[in-house]
């Protein structure tokens, strides 16, 4: 049995058509989304109308969660907000914090934080893998052998010395970004591509692919030089920042 996860789509629809093609011509049927879904300045309703079209079980992201937020000083926020009505509110509003099965844990960023990194720490000098000892106090108390998180946008995959395996599916919509907190830092994939990953039961192992898909960008760049995240421009066209 196949499972296919993703995350980060950020309103970019076309990204996440180009994803949902290649899964079901791969033929899954369980697909997870681990959040950040509508935020951006792309298609949020589009996106939404997609997800909740498919069936995908979504958990909330912290960009999901601050669309809800009732002032904001952030225009990319507030366009977002603009377009969303009840329907799509309540919705937000309903997604869970985490996502468990018998074999998976799912959470945006730690099983505690839908803001902080799982897999990696920030310094002045940038973006680097968390110690080990770091990552297992983090995933104390799960109980699955694989866990997914995300919220940095860069596809990991990392073992952990108690069998468990951590893994971040990337970004489906926007792979690269810079934030200010912690403290300034950039998070880069360095390719333009949709991300995804696809896990495989095979007797008592799992096979593990990261995915790139590519698709057509040139909607999304028009559309983010259209509201003003040049930003958003260069990341989509190279994965950079």
């Amino acid at each position: 049995m196949k499972t296919a996860i993703m995350s980060d789509i950020h309103g970019n629809i076309d990204a996440l058509k180009a994803v949902l093609s290649d899964i079901k011509n791969r033929g899954i049927k369980k697909i997870y989304n681990l959040g950040d879904s509508l935020y951006g300045p792309l298609f949020p309703i589009e996106t939404y109308e997609l997800l909740v079209k498919e069936n995908i079980r979504n958990i909330r992201g912290n960009c999901d969660r601050i669309l809800l937020d009732h002032k904001t000083d952030n225009s990319t926020v507030q366009y977002v907000q603009d377009l969303l009505e009840e329907e799509q509110k309540e919705w937000i509003a309903n997604l869970p914090f985490s996502l468990q099965t018998e074999d998976f844990y799912f959470c945006h960023g730690t099983p505690t934080s839908d803001e902080s990194y799982l897999l990696e720490e920030v310094s002045p000098k940038g973006s680097t893998l968390k110690k080990t000892e770091d990552i297992l106090q983090l995933v104390n108390g799960i109980s699955q052998n694989i866990i997914f998180c995300a919220h940095t946008h860069i596809p990991r995959v990392v073992y952990l010395p108690n069998d468990k395996i951590v893994i971040n599916p990337g970004s489906v919509g926007l792979p690269a970004y810079e934030d200010e907190l912690p403290i300034y830092h950039k998070m880069e994939s360095g390719s333009p591509y949709a991300n995804y990953t696809i896990v495989t039961k095979k007797e008592d192992d799992w096979m593990i692919e990261q995915i790139l898909i590519p698709y057509n960008r040139d909607v999304a760049i028009l559309q983010s030089e259209k509201n003003g995240r040049k930003d958003w421009v260069k990341a989509l066209q190279t994965g950079r920042i």
